[in-house]
């Protein structure tokens, strides 16, 4: 079964390699979509795939490299879009 979501984490997530880890695993899940920071400070992250392997990026998302401090996660079930891989966006 397909599922997509949009995450938005805040805390101390910017400049911690938190963009690449998120494209590291989610290239390792098969997962699909995007992670990019956002201006004011918190990162978003959209997947979509398997929805057992969606589930792990979750849970890896709330808890971050090993420098990320989480301090809030929103998630919001999204349409599926048909990413066909995984990118790290810039603002």
């Amino acid at each position: 079964m397909k599922k997509s979501v949009r995450m938005y984490i805040s805390g101390l997530v910017q400049g911690v390699f938190f963009r690449a880890f998120v494209k590291e695993n989610a290239e390792r899940y098969g997962v699909k979509g995007f992670v990019r920071n956002l201006e004011d400070g918190r990162v978003e992250v959209f997947l979509e795939g398997d929805a057992e392997n969606v589930n792990k990026m979750i849970e890896l998302c709330k808890k971050g490299p090993r420098h990320a401090k989480i301090r809030n996660v929103q998630i919001k079930q999204e349409k599926f879009q048909g990413f066909r891989n995984f990118k790290v966006l810039h603002i």
